[in-house]
């Protein structure tokens, strides 16, 4: 009986192991990766055999692996926002799997900190641009491509010069002595914010702007931009966020045959607006209607035209890409050449791009990543400045100029007046010669490795290194004090290097049917250099040769030499931030980020960031899921502090300055316990689609507070030193509302309309401060020495304009203020109070005509080109307002900073619009060639008198940022361009 109960036995396991080999031997497994349009990993979507209840999801890096009967011959993948797909299985066991989007971008793959995730995901108020949106023309600098798109996000130009600096702010300016611009991150890399380019103040012109610390990047290369607005998603990069965060994503190579991407464009510039001035025959009317003899020298010029010209553009770019499922690569070369508007200038740019991903080993768990980006830039410079004095800088200077006096004589050489007197503006260009050179590296490696399919660590190295050569000379014939007979030049050097390394370790898991967690620790370190040299002489022998070949030509006494390194800085961090989702219908996400600087005092060097965010998709639940009219309807909550470091480094320490003698003395007082400025910011908002995804959009409101503000206050005497860097006892507050929304008007086989609108509406205020009112808004120019527009003060917004009340003329025609001019008032608010953008897209057939507007409302400009460069009391021997003349104003009204030259810079710009054909593919070797013409700065709508509302001369004073002011600046200009697109 035994015996035989043990044959039943083991004939009952022979049997069970059978049918096991069985059923083994008809599942196979296959794996594979979900991209997509643009190359990048789609996390979440869904693998499923067709017909059959078997299938997974897909890893944080759109990777799969499962095993499916061998009967089965259909892979279904699907993820929301994307077109389902069925895929052929046949003998293959590994997939790479590109999906189309669907017409709304609501549920689009968009990257946040050390990581991406599905904008229907995000928690945080993030915005994600696509290369297909963003502006067309002229982009010398990424954050040209975003203006106008993103809710809460102001960019301006600081000049129209080729490469010059803008102003971007999110959600307003918050900070009174550090930097308020966002941090900018390039495939992981943490950007320094400042550039290798040397500065340099000429000799009675002033100081130059600044040039764009993106310039090195070229627009062709990027993929996306996702800008980081609320503390919920800006905390995991703590220390930097506190200005908000703009990603910038490179391209990346798709697997496939090798493919030729290629685009040329050429086109030409010239001067949105000129001033109102007086031409000849007005200035001799001029000078009848007020009984001056003098004055009229004979002759008819246009000085702005002197110095003016049409500028071309040509603009190249090459890219290859290519690969299989083990690895993907792409490169690319640019070349970018910008004339100005103004007379020798410009900027040329050359830039290379390599980049790859690679999966190793027969498992593809190894990866390496890698990603190098080598820039030159020449920048040629016209002597245009921020703070010249009363012989002001070169569009002054033309302004200025008396249009009845010839520019040059009758034998071809240039008019130049006396000492002192006015600068011929031609002789000025001829005068000045100004290039800066500055080459740029920027790489990192990333190798990477899942340890299971969960689980993945992941390395980072970057190296950002940018080396700047300046070389700058001014002609001994230029009739400027100390200049003429003499001549003047200048060379410099400027390095700055930043490095980091990352360790990242990621967690990715459905833990059950209802619950996916996503969750990702790590360890950062990144270090700053930055130092320069420069030497320079006055007193040159001979023209020649150049001054800056020949720097040991003048005398001992009349050379120079400096140099400088900043203390060196570095910022350690640990970081860590958990997602949790549950039946796609809430959503909680945590972050905290611990930073440790050596910018801050020795008691106080570390700061904890957190931040912590929930989301309900209202639409998910069960009363709306079948709902035909709501697809999406989504209620966010986020809360968080961020921290903001970009002050100089050894702020909190003791420093010292060499004198010429030898001798040191003490500059800084030692502050042990200067610790962050942080913002505490609360955001809710609801994300909406409506009417099968054709109406979509969001809408935010935001409560920022920063406190513990950086401040750098003359130290009490007697002193060892001048200059203390403490934490004021301030608080500064944003707030305000932000509204989003897009959608389909029209939309059929051959004809689509899509009209976007973004606004913002937004307060500013300084609260809480009880100390002494900080002075900022320097105004430069003739009559207004140490004058300024512009205060900080409780309970006023930053940069709040402070001036004496206007009131008209009196029966003498000299001005009249209120009390005399004695007492100043707070006049005007620099921020703008509302924000629009509007974007228009049709497309019939094969055509597109693609629009982009932009404007600001509620804040004022300070015109100090009117107040000091075109003066009534210039008549006789420099040039005026036109609309000056016949008004009650005397010849001898003095020259006074007063509200009479704060004016309404209220605008709305026809920023791009651009018109293209879709030829399709020519031949078997062409494909998808495309022509477009664009148009940028069409038009401005505005009652502003000046060249611009939007342009923003740096007036600040001791650092104190200033804001809203305009003086003479390089022109705006209006840009057409035509181009090329196709593939081989």
């Amino acid at each position: 009986m035994t015996n035989l109960l043990f044959r039943k036995v083991r004939l009952l396991c022979s049997l069970l192991l059978l049918i096991a080999g069985v059923a083994s031997a008809q599942t196979k497994p296959v794996t594979g990766k979900i991209t997509d349009e643009n190359g990048n990993a789609v996390p979440g979507a869904t693998v499923q055999v067709k017909g059959t209840s078997t299938g997974t999801a897909t890893s944080a890096d759109g990777t799969f692996k499962l095993n499916v009967p061998a009967t089965a011959t259909t892979l279904v993948v699907s993820f929301v926002g994307y077109v389902q797909q069925e895929v052929t299985i046949g003998g293959q066991s590994q997939f790479s799997i590109s999906l189309a989007p669907t017409s709304t971008t609501l549920t689009d793959v968009v990257v946040v900190g050390y990581g991406t995730t599905r904008k229907k995901d995000l928690t945080g108020s993030v915005v994600s641009i696509k290369s297909a949106d963003f502006n067309r023309g002229i982009v010398t600098a990424p954050d040209q491509l975003i203006q106008g798109k993103v809710a809460g996000l102001m960019v301006i130009a600081n000049s129209g010069a080729p490469g010059g600096a803008t102003t971007v702010r999110i959600r307003g300016n918050s900070s009174v002595r550090t930097g308020n611009q966002p941090l900018y991150v390039i495939d992981g890399m943490p950007l320094d914010g400042r550039t290798a380019k040397p500065s340099v103040d000429a000799s009675g012109l002033g100081q130059t702007p600044d040039a764009n610390p993106l310039n090195f990047i070229n627009s062709f290369d990027i993929q996306s931009m996702d800008v980081l607005k609320d503390a919920s998603a800006t905390a995991i990069y703590g220390a930097r966020g506190a200005n908000g965060v703009v990603i910038i994503t490179t391209k990346k190579g798709i697997p496939g045959e090798p493919k030729l991407d290629i685009n040329y464009s050429a086109g030409m510039s010239q001067i949105l607006k000129k001033l109102d001035v007086l031409d000849a025959a007005g200035y001799r009317s001029a000078l009848k209607q007020y009984g001056l003899t003098g004055g009229d020298e004979g002759a008819s010029v246009d000085p702005m035209e002197s110095i003016l010209r049409t500028g071309t553009t040509h603009n190249v770019n090459v890219g290859i890409s290519g690969g299989s499922e083990s690895g993907v690569y792409r490169a690319s070369f640019g070349m970018l050449d910008q004339q100005g508007i103004v007379n020798k200038t410009g900027l040329k740019k050359y830039t290379a791009n390599l980049n790859g991903q690679y999966k190793l080993l027969e498992s593809k768990k190894l990866g390496v990543d890698y990603f190098i980006q080598a820039a030159h830039t020449t920048e040629q410079i016209a002597p245009i400045t921020n703070n010249a004095g009363f012989t002001g800088s070169l569009i002054g200077q033309a302004l200025q100029w008396n249009p009845t006096l010839a520019l040059k004589k009758p034998d071809g050489s240039f008019n130049t007046l006396g000492v002192g007197s006015a600068i011929n503006p031609e002789a000025m260009s001829a005068a000045y010669d100004d290039k800066v050179n500055i080459n740029s590296i920027l790489a990192n490696i990333s190798p990477n490795i899942k340890l299971t399919d969960e689980l993945e660590y992941r390395f980072v190295y970057s190296i950002n290194h940018q080396v700047g050569e300046r070389e700058t000379q001014l002609a001994s014939f230029i009739n400027l004090p100390q200049i003429f007979s003499n001549g003047q030049a200048y060379y410099g050097t400027t390095t700055l290097t930043s490095q980091l390394m990352t360790h990242t370790l990621s967690f990715n898991k459905q833990l059950s049917t209802a619950l996916f967690l996503s969750a990702v620790v790590g360890y950062e370190r990144q270090k700053f250099d930055y130092k320069g040299r420069n030497l320079g002489g006055l007193g040159f022998t001979t023209d020649e040769l150049k001054y800056t070949d020949i720097l040991q030509n003048p005398s001992q006494t009349n050379t120079f030499i400096r140099s400088f390194r900043n203390p060196k800085s570095q910022l350690q961090s640990y970081f860590g931030r958990v997602n949790l989702n549950f039946l796609d219908k809430y959503l909680l996400t945590a972050t905290l980020r611990s930073d440790g600087s050596s910018k801050f005092g020795e008691n106080k060097r570390y700061g904890y960031f957190p931040s912590f965010a929930a989301k309900w998709n209202i639409s998910n639940e069960a009363f709306l899921k079948d709902n035909k009219t709501i697809n999406q309807l989504a209620l966010r909550v986020g809360w968080g502090i961020t921290g903001n470091q970009e002050f100089p480094a050894g702020a909190s320490q003791e420093q010292y300055v060499l004198n010429s003698n030898g001798t040191a003395n003490l500059s800084n007082v030692a502050n042990p316990n200067l610790k962050w400025e942080s913002s505490k910011q609360l955001n809710a908002g609801i994300d909406y689609a409506f009417f099968g995804n054709r109406l979509y959009g969001s809408v935010d409101y935001f409560y920022k507070n920063t406190s513990d503000l950086l401040f750098n206050f003359p130290a009490i005497q007697p002193a060892p030193a001048s200059n203390y860097w403490i934490n004021l006892p301030a608080n500064v507050i944003n707030k305000g509302i932000e509204l989003a929304l897009r959608g389909d008007i029209i939309s059929n086989k051959n004809f689509n309309w899509n009209l976007g609108v973004n606004a913002t509406f937004l307060t500013n205020k300084l609260q809480n401060y009880d100390g002494p009112p900080v002075l900022t808004g320097s105004i430069s120019g003739q009559g207004v020495s140490d004058a300024y527009a512009q205060r900080l003060v409780n309970n006023e917004p930053l940069n709040t304009f402070y001036l004496r009340r206007f009131e008209g003329f009196d029966d003498n025609g000299q001005g009249v203020y209120t009390d005399g001019g004695n007492t100043l008032f707070y006049r005007g608010d620099p921020n703008p109070k509302t924000m629009l953008g509007i974007i228009s897209a049709v497309n019939y057939k094969k055509w597109a005509l693609n629009i982009s507007m932009h404007g600001a409302y509620g804040f004022d400009v300070y015109n100090n080109t009117a107040n000091t460069v075109l003066p009534i009391n210039n008549l006789g021997s420099r040039n005026i307002a036109a609309d000056l003349v016949g008004t009650k104003e005397s010849l001898s009204n003095p020259i006074s900073v007063s509200s009479r030259y704060l004016e309404k810079g209220d605008f709305m710009k026809m920023d791009n619009a651009t018109i293209s054909y879709s030829i399709g593919n020519i031949g078997k070797v062409i494909k998808n060639a495309s022509v477009y013409i664009t148009g940028q700065n069409l038009f401005i709508i505005t009652k502003y008198s000046g060249f611009d509302p939007e342009v923003n001369t740096d007036k600040s004073i001791n650092g104190v940022t200033s804001f809203g002011i305009e003086y003479s600046p390089y022109p705006t200009a209006r840009n057409f361009l035509a181009g090329i697109n196709f593939s081989l």
